[in-house]
């Protein structure tokens, strides 16, 4: 079954390379229609025509966008290969080499640093994979495209607004194919939101120790997070347990409940040392995803916090990485 599932996805990314080729010729038609879009948005002919003049559509972009690990691999492979002992290693070495500096943002901004470290792990390999494809072409291929243009659309026109007010230089706009920027991978409308000069040098500096980490805990506690409370559990469930409580999807954990009364369809529940009146949700993040997945394994019971870590990117097994990887560094710190 996975392996007519793999020549599946094969074909479909041939079929997703031959199509975006024969969309180049239409995509100068749309970048014009843009750009008069941009300028009624703040943005002056002269910056639009300084920034833009080099983008490109790229197919390799849509191939990305369409088979993004997220998709494809199941929990214990995804979580394993972003929260391995050399992550560890890599990310008790960070803390060292910058550790008043770490200490500090965790103080001011009461962020734990191993959530901070397993962030910057996960989505950089802490700055040694930042990405080096043209930001400003991938936001225009992805605004081009149909599956999500109204979205990146939205990023595209933010990310000329901070061209134009001087904020970011687009001769630096190089990072993921979808169009994320520096060590913790900010998108144009987190850099807009969330972004700060910490060192209070006029400039934001997204790839440098200084301003990235202030920025990545200035985020996290805008957003809410709870210092030294739980991400998730991961639990046994009872067959027996409604299917309404299932959650396969990052886009909003429905149903959620107290332990107490959620309590009879966990298996060995005493085991997992639990407070009662905490609220959850239950997700089984293979079933939808990964084929002939188990109805009910793996689950886990998720927290507040946890869903903190969906906003910064919408997937399930992202945010169980991030946290699995903060536990890891936390026991060895």
């Amino acid at each position: 079954m996975k392996k007519i599932y793999k020549i599946f996805i094969t074909i479909f990314l041939i079929i997703q390379s031959s199509n975006a080729l024969s969309n180049e010729p239409s995509f100068d038609i749309w970048l014009k229609s843009f750009k008069s879009y941009a300028l009624k948005n703040g943005i002056s002919e002269k910056t639009f025509d300084l920034s833009m003049s080099k983008v490109k559509f790229n197919p390799k972009v849509i191939e990305y966008d369409r088979f993004q690990p997220e998709f494809y691999e199941d929990t214990k492979t995804y979580i394993k290969k972003r929260s391995s002992d050399s992550k560890v290693k890599n990310a008790i070495k960070i803390y060292k080499n910058n550790k008043i500096l770490i200490d500090e943002i965790e103080k001011k901004f009461s962020i734990e640093k191993e959530l901070l470290l397993a962030l910057m792990g996960i989505e950089t390999n802490f700055g040694k994979y930042l990405g080096k494809m043209d930001i400003l072409s991938s936001l225009a291929t992805l605004s081009f495209d149909k599956r999500r243009s109204e979205f990146f659309t939205s990023e595209l026109i933010t990310i000329l607004q901070l061209i134009e007010s001087g904020i970011i230089d687009y001769k630096i706009l190089y990072g993921s194919w979808a169009g994320a920027f520096g060590n913790f991978q900010f998108m144009p409308s987190t850099i807009k939101n969330y972004a700060i000069d910490y060192d209070n040098n006029n400039v934001i500096e997204l790839k440098k120790s200084n301003d990235s980490f202030a920025s990545a805990a200035n985020y996290l506690k805008k957003m809410g997070w709870k210092k030294n409370q739980p991400c998730f559990k991961k639990v046994i469930l009872s067959n027996k347990i409604p299917k309404k409580f299932l959650n396969t999807s990052a886009r909003n954990i429905k149903n959620k409940t107290s332990i107490n009364k959620i309590k009879k369809y966990l298996v060995n529940y005493k085991d997992y040392n639990l407070d009662k009146t905490d609220i959850v949700g239950v997700i089984t993040p293979d079933k939808d995803i990964i084929p002939d997945a188990e109805n009910l394994s793996p689950a886990y019971l998720v927290f507040s916090n946890y869903e903190l870590i969906l906003k910064w990117n919408r997937s399930l097994r992202f945010a169980l990485a991030v946290c699995t990887l903060k536990e890891k560094i936390s026991n060895e710190s």
